[in-house]
């Protein structure tokens, strides 16, 4: 089975194609054949090296391969499954890339974590939902802000930025969304009511709009400290990497992370249904085939993006592509 791989931490240029055993569904688990990859900065963490304690902690062995978004059809069901999908079901999953990732012909993930694909976009488009926007999901249940509230979203117009912009709207909060100018008209549309420039600091160009400060920020940005400022007096920070600083001001921090939440069966439905009812808008900036994995995350670092870029494995790899054959046992 392809995969697309590191065996040596690194650049982009450290992905590669490999064969490994094509995994077998065990019970509660399902194994699906992916159409569809998401590529994102937490790909980049594990390909570079910057997870190794979790891999090592975890006993994973080379390949490493990255991806937690994906969308497919379900390929077969584990002994005793007992739920309402079926083999060759649109899907779309959350995972974590321990002992292995979406970036593969075919995955086996836990039920919890598959749920059916949302309808009317078409799986490329569907594998770009569910990592942030769960991200999104998560970083507004902590702060549990109450309707009329104040909600600063920083990196509007990343794919966390926009998710919490629509889910956020659909609360019931007003939002204030940073922004360029050539950035100003895809953040209205996904629902900002007030843009905060980003020609001057980010918490100054809040406090420009509301002076008192807002109830919470989702720090898309990963300003980190550099936030609180924009945050009244009691508020929430909801921080998207560790970070170790402290606040003041009876202020909040939230560090979101999303693996704990790759098995909330009801929140990837309601995540499906906020796409299909038009609270959420995936954008795909770009489609690589799976053996340019090397190019998308080349792209992914320079930048610039609006949207995920997406690996696409519905097309076979020339022989020539595969690099090596790995048949090295999987840790589960």
């Amino acid at each position: 089975m392809r995969a697309i791989g590191v065996m040596t931490f690194g650049g982009p240029e450290q992905l590669e194609v490999v064969e490994v055993p094509e995994p077998v569904p065990g019970a509660g688990e399902i194994r699906i054949r992916i159409h569809a990859a998401a590529v994102s900065p937490t790909d980049a963490l594990l390909r570079s090296g910057a997870q190794t304690a979790t891999l090592q902690a975890r006993g994973v062995v080379p390949p490493y391969i990255p991806g937690m978004d994906l969308a497919g059809t379900v390929d077969a069901l584990g002994p005793g499954y007992r739920g309402e999908l079926r083999t060759g079901d649109p899907v779309v999953a959350l995972v974590l890339p321990f002992p292995a990732g979406a970036y593969a012909d075919k995955i086996v993930v836990p039920q919890e974590s598959v749920v059916r694909a949302p309808q009317g976009i078409g799986l490329t488009a569907a594998s770009t939902v569910l990592m942030n926007a769960a991200t999104a999901k998560l970083a507004l249940n902590m702060m549990n802000l109450t309707e009329g509230q104040l909600l600063a979203v920083s990196g509007s117009a990343g794919a966390v930025g926009g998710y919490a912009i629509g889910l956020a709207k659909a609360a019931g909060l007003t939002v204030i969304a940073d922004a360029k100018p050539k950035d100003e008209e895809l953040i209205r549309a996904l629902g900002a009511d007030h843009i905060a420039p980003r020609n001057v600091p980010f918490a100054e160009a809040v406090r420009g709009i509301y002076p008192k400060g807002v109830h919470g920020v989702i720090d898309g940005a990963v300003l980190n400290g550099l936030a609180l400022p924009a945050i009244r007096d009691g508020g929430h920070l909801a921080v998207l990497r560790a970070w170790g600083g402290t606040s003041k001001r009876g202020i909040s921090v939230h560090k979101v992370y999303v693996g704990s939440g790759v098995k909330d069966t009801a929140m990837l439905e309601s995540l499906v249904q906020s796409v299909e009812h038009g609270v959420l808008t995936p954008r795909v900036a770009g489609i690589y085939p799976a053996h340019d994995a090397s190019q998308a995350h080349a792209r992914l670092e320079a930048g610039n993006l609006r949207g995920r870029l997406v690996l696409d494995f519905s097309a076979t790899t020339p022989d020539t592509k595969i690099a090596r054959k790995v048949n090295a046992s999987r840790v589960s």
